[in-house]
């Protein structure tokens, strides 16, 4: 038998033993709360090294990923929504243990045995933490930290990418990434992606400032890019022309043929009048070639994000132990976080480091290449823009 039957043998047996399916069979449950859980009680572990950590802004940073002001102002627009009741029989989590709990899973993936004993509680009830916080991160923060953008808001985003990145009219950049998790019972092999594992889907879009305008996470892991783009919300708003983007301009030092917005994207994604992707490799001009590389200066900042984005959120360096649809969750609290401390906090410089980034791959399959005639019309014109009125002297260095 080959490698990978043995790589494949070794997954599934570290996943069923992660979720205790090769643990000993149980006897019925003893405790309400396991003796060993109670010692939390009367020692109050958790707020003394809260209160503690609070005194040192460094290593507050260091352990919640944020700033002491940002953690304040996001527990109190969660708390009513994660303060449960006390009942005769225990008290409830406090909403402090509860974001603290799932910062730290987000923050290193670390798995819920181990947090079960660096918070004393169950580990059903660190899961059950843990995926109810992701849900209300999601739904509390998303409409200030990710709406969909006016047209003034367009236009601003696209004056910052002219600003950085010389590319005009650019309104964002669009990629994918695959993220591994376990596939459910019953799922076939719809989450079996072509790298030869189980994944679903981030498709996002993010502007000049490492922010991502909008996301779309589940899509199954063997679906193309271009696939997935066309199917979320807001692929088919683009596609639709229900986006409520500005209306076509002429490009900086020009006058004439206004041009529309666009969405900058790789190979694997369908050519569109505002979805622009590089021209293929293939029997290239100097002008195709220009107008790749100003392409490849835009397109990186998506690049970018989503290295920021797994640095500080380190549950995105490994497989998650979970099921597909509590994956999708964790995903998108990881990406709204992002938003809400880049905005307070702006990012440090380990944010920016990449390291193992193997779970959390580029999908760049090139299996759907469609092209519509208006895109090919649009692209043509950006790249006779690019060698005339657009040109940047450096530019002739880099093809």
């Amino acid at each position: 038998m080959d490698c990978d039957y043995y790589i494949n043998a070794i997954q599934v047996i570290a996943v069923a033993e992660s979720f205790g399916y090769l643990d000993p069979p149980r006897k019925e449950k003893e405790f309400w709360i396991h003796p060993f859980n109670l010692t939390r009680e009367p020692s109050n572990r958790f707020f003394n090294f809260y209160n503690d950590i609070r005194k040192y802004s460094d290593k507050f940073f260091e352990y919640y990923r944020m700033s002491i002001t940002s953690f304040d102002e996001l527990l109190e627009r969660l708390r009513q929504k994660i303060t449960k009741k006390t009942t005769k029989f225990r008290r409830p989590v406090s909403p402090e243990e509860r974001l603290t709990i799932t910062i730290r899973y987000l923050s290193t993936g670390t798995n819920f045995v181990a947090l079960q004993f660096e918070f004393l509680l169950g580990r059903s009830t660190i899961s059950s933490i843990v995926r109810e916080t992701c849900q209300i991160l999601w739904e509390t923060l998303q409409p200030q930290e990710m709406p969909e953008p006016n047209p003034n808001q367009w236009t601003e985003i696209a004056n910052k990418f002219y600003l950085k990145t010389n590319f005009p009219n650019c309104i964002g950049a669009v990629d994918g990434k695959h993220i591994r998790c376990i596939n459910p019972n019953n799922s076939g092999s719809i989450y079996f992606n072509y790298k030869k594992y189980f994944s679903i889907v981030l498709m996002a879009v993010v502007d000049a400032e490492y922010i991502f305008t909008a996301i779309d996470v589940g899509a199954y892991g063997r679906e193309a890019d271009s696939t997935v783009f066309k199917e979320c919300p807001f692929g088919k708003k683009l596609y639709s022309e229900q986006l409520n983007l500005p209306a076509p301009t002429c490009l900086p030092n020009t006058n004439t043929y206004p041009q529309p917005y666009v969405i900058i994207g790789d190979g694997a994604f369908g050519l569109h009048k505002n979805l622009l992707r590089p021209y293929a490799e293939r029997g290239l001009t100097e002008k195709r070639k220009i107008f790749n590389y100003r392409l490849s200066r835009a397109r990186r900042y998506v690049e970018c994000t989503f290295g920021i984005l797994a640095n500080k959120w380190r549950v995105l360096h490994s497989a998650m132990l979970v099921a597909p649809d509590f994956a999708d969750d964790v995903v998108k609290a990881c990406c709204i976080l992002h938003n809400y401390v880049r905005r307070r906090d702006g990012y440090r410089f380990e944010d920016t480091l990449s390291n193992d980034m193997e779970v959390f791959q580029n999908r760049s399959s090139n299996r759907n290449l469609g092209a519509s005639q208006q895109g090919i019309d649009v692209r043509d014109y950006f790249s006779e823009y690019f060698i005339n009125s657009g040109s940047v002297p450096f530019q002739y260095r880099f093809i």
